[in-house]
């Protein structure tokens, strides 16, 4: 047959490339186009993908192997992580790698734990007041992150200090939804820019661990609004988080992963939340009314009683149950924070060689220093002195390490723990005290000393030693964990005693803290000195002693009230404490808006310590306050002046109170500045502040109200400051929509 010679050409052309392995290279597929938005990206390969692979998207699985329920982890998953979803990888779409938490590379417990930098609880990093040292933190430890291969890193707490029994207090960012939700925000957006997806939990209304999965959480959509859910808010729109974790708790009779009002009106229709909601590992229990309700992806199987989003999804959107449009909401929701953080363009590889140990050490250590709270200080007691030459040092297990908090953030560190077999060694233990040992340091800077340790088991024994020593130094510690409270405020184990029978024995004692939260100190008027170290972190020991000698004036400020008894709290004990399994209950949040200092305010409570305190080892003075209203908005400036010998930094704190309206409290806080200051020298600070923190939200309008009238614009070093100054502004009505932007200015009133 005759064929052209043209045609024989092309037959030359092709076995030439096929045969010789250089076949022209195909096109890209366009969802890999990088010029294009994650929107568009997204909806481009979720068109490409069989109903299978959009089904893997939102089913998610246990990172390490169950024995409890016989069942093993996917063979693509890092044994011993928090978790695993499947991607599509024949379309480019790489599996996503989950880790705890938000104070580090957490690993789950088990022969071949993951050695990684921890950084301080977020209580201390909240009580530095310092958006960038949260960033730096959130940096780090996304790298480090990066570096062992995990692309989801399950951070970002933001649950409001409710209850300071609560265990997982150390977790978050404190009493105040503007605080909480600056800080937490900053820690975020530092993960992220990593290209690792950060979480934003727990949405909402978390705030206990007493049955957790049982409770039902009862507050009114305004007072909510005023308060967990603005902290949320807040950190969501300052961290631009790649997806939410639902919490286990029912809200107002629903649990929280299959609640329409929460996930689909207030998260994805109000604030317009583009990312995907993701289970807590356990949280989910249904199938059909959690997908309609706007969860999109169930975690951590074999958690949940059923594989809910499996094979009961598929059979759900074939049957229409759930429709195909809402599966691929989901599957898209995923896709799209895959594009927008950068996990399918700068795909994970384990590489932990490349993880920097002693500069992320550095970042937490200056975690820490900025976070220590100097609660009380009699006679300049601290820092340190050179000059003294008998230094006992008490309690803590300070001759070992520094202590951290229990659960699934828990950071196992390079050396181990420094105190094992302390109970309870499984979950939410081990009880871990990482290797960073406060007496090494306190003997490093105290050569010519001699310091001499005592456990604290022996009362008369400690109280000798502390007798015979010019200088002490008792180490007292709360150890807190997920999936429990404290029964109370009180020092754990009698170490309000050891306290009392030290200070009695020598009033120059100094007690430095390392706790979960708030606790109550019987011992107060007896000592001299009080350091709120919290949970330290990798570097804890050297930052104790770095602060205690004055190497570092502390600079901390209180990010949550400290009460003066239990009795002063909206819930005088924890509800449902102790808790009895399975066992249904509500607690209800009479307190509305109201949390924390705002509660005391209202009550004319005075505190053990309040909201925002922290001394220093200069004297700073707070003046010039000048406010005036621009389009509405309140701006606010001042001068903080360094009055002591020594350069520190002071966290100037402005407070609004309106004089007519009514609130749910007397003031909040609208705005803060942490300031450096040389002593003898001046600075000039500014702050603007958010409507929101002016105006009482209104569901019936999903509209922020500012009720025209005065308003005192108080600057302040604590929420009970007695120093503080105000000036006074006015505005006029307005109105601002569900995210905070203004709508038409209404007539004054």
């Amino acid at each position: 047959m005759h064929r052209p010679a043209a045609f024989k050409k092309i037959v030359v052309l092709l076995c030439t490339a096929f045969c010789c392995g250089a076949a022209p290279a195909a096109e890209p597929a366009a969802w890999m186009n990088t010029k294009l938005g994650a929107n568009e990206r997204a909806n481009l390969v979720l068109r490409e993908m069989t109903l299978d692979e959009k089904l893997k998207l939102v089913f998610g699985y246990f990172g390490g192997d169950d024995k409890w329920k016989k069942t093993t982890r996917p063979a693509p998953a890092y044994d011993q992580s928090a978790g695993f979803v499947y991607g599509v990888p024949r379309l480019g779409i790489p599996h996503l790698w989950e880790t705890d938490a938000g104070l580090g590379v957490a690993s789950q417990a088990g022969p071949n734990v993951r050695h990684a930098t921890a950084l301080p609880s977020g209580l201390n990093t909240a009580a530095t007041w310092d958006v960038g040292t949260a960033y730096a933190g959130g940096a780090m430890i996304g790298a480090e992150a990066r570096a062992y291969g995990f692309n989801v890193l399950l951070a970002g707490g933001v649950n409001l200090l409710r209850e300071p029994r609560n265990g997982r207090n150390f977790e978050y960012g404190g009493e105040d939804p503007l605080l909480a939700g600056r800080i937490v925000g900053a820690q975020i957006k530092g993960i992220q820019s990593n290209h690792v997806v950060s979480t934003l939990k727990h949405f909402a209304l978390n705030d206990q661990e007493s049955g957790r999965t049982t409770v039902n959480v009862r507050i009114d959509e305004a007072a909510a609004r005023m308060s967990d859910l603005l902290a949320l808010q807040i950190a969501y729109e300052d961290g631009n988080p790649g997806a939410v974790m639902c919490s286990y708790n029912l809200v107002n009779g629903v649990h929280a992963c299959e609640n329409a009002h929460l996930l689909n009106e207030v998260l994805k229709a109000d604030w317009g939340f583009p990312g995907w909601v993701m289970s807590d590992w356990g949280a989910v229990h249904s199938t059909v009314p959690a997908a309609n309700a706007g969860l999109d992806q169930q975690s951590g199987m074999p958690f949940d009683l059923s594989d809910y989003f499996g094979a009961p999804l598929k059979e759900a959107v074939l049957n229409g149950w759930v429709p195909r449009a809402r599966l691929d909401d989901m599957a898209r929701r995923v896709l799209r924070s895959m594009f927008a953080h950068g996990l399918v363009d700068h795909p994970v590889a384990p590489a932990p060689d490349t993880i920097a140990a002693r500069a992320d050490a550095a970042v937490s250590l200056k975690d820490a220093q900025e976070g220590m709270v100097l609660l009380k200080n009699d006679a300049r007691v601290l820092p340190l002195r050179a000059a003294v030459k008998r230094i006992a040092v008490i309690g803590g297990h300070a001759d070992k390490g520094v202590l951290a908090g229990g659960g699934s953030s828990l950071v196992y560190p390079a050396g181990g723990n420094a105190v094992p077999g302390i109970a309870p060694t499984t979950w939410p233990g081990p009880v871990m005290y990482y290797p960073s040992a406060p007496l090494d340091a306190i003997r490093k800077r105290a050569p010519g000393a001699t310091v001499t340790y005592a456990d604290g088991t022996d009362r008369a024994a400690a109280a000798a030693l502390a007798r015979a020593s010019d200088a002490v130094v008792v180490f007292a510690t709360q150890w807190m964990g997920e999936g429990m409270d404290a029964p109370d405020l009180s020092l754990p184990g009698g170490q309000d005693d050891l306290v009392a029978a030290v200070a009695a024995a020598n009033p120059k004692t100094v007690v430095v803290l390392e706790t979960g939260g708030p606790v109550t100190m019987p011992w107060l008027r007896n000592v001299a000195g009080v350091l709120e170290a919290w949970y330290p972190g990798t570097s804890g020991g050297e930052a104790i002693a770095s602060v205690l000698f004055g190497d570092v004036n502390p600079s901390g400020h209180l990010p949550a009230t400290f009460p003066a008894s239990e009795a002063q709290l909206p819930r005088p004990a924890v509800d449902g404490f102790p808790y009895v399994p399975e066992r249904r209950f509500e607690t209800d949040y009479l307190e509305g808006a109201a949390v924390g200092y705002k509660w005391f305010d209202l009550k004319g409570l005075k505190p053990l310590f309040p909201f925002g305190f922290g001394l220093s080892y200069t004297d700073f003075a707070l003046s010039g306050l000048a406010a005036d209203v621009k389009d509405g908005i309140v701006h606010a400036s001042f001068t903080v002046t360094n009055t002591g010998k020594v350069a520190g930094k002071e966290v100037a704190q402005v407070y609004v109170a309106p004089v007519g309206a009514r609130w749910e409290a007397p003031k909040r806080l609208a705005g803060f500045a942490k300031v450096a200051v040389a002593p003898g020298a001046s600075a000039r600070s500014s702050v603007t502040v958010d409507p929101r923190l002016l105006a009482v939200f209104d569901p019936t309008t999903k509209t922020w109200n500012v009720a025209a009238g005065d308003y005192r614009v108080i600057l302040a070093a604590s929420a009970a400051d007695d120093k503080a100054a105000g000036t006074t502004v006015h505005l006029d009505a307005a109105a601002y929509d569900v995210n905070g932007k203004p709508l038409q200015a209404r007539a004054a009133e």
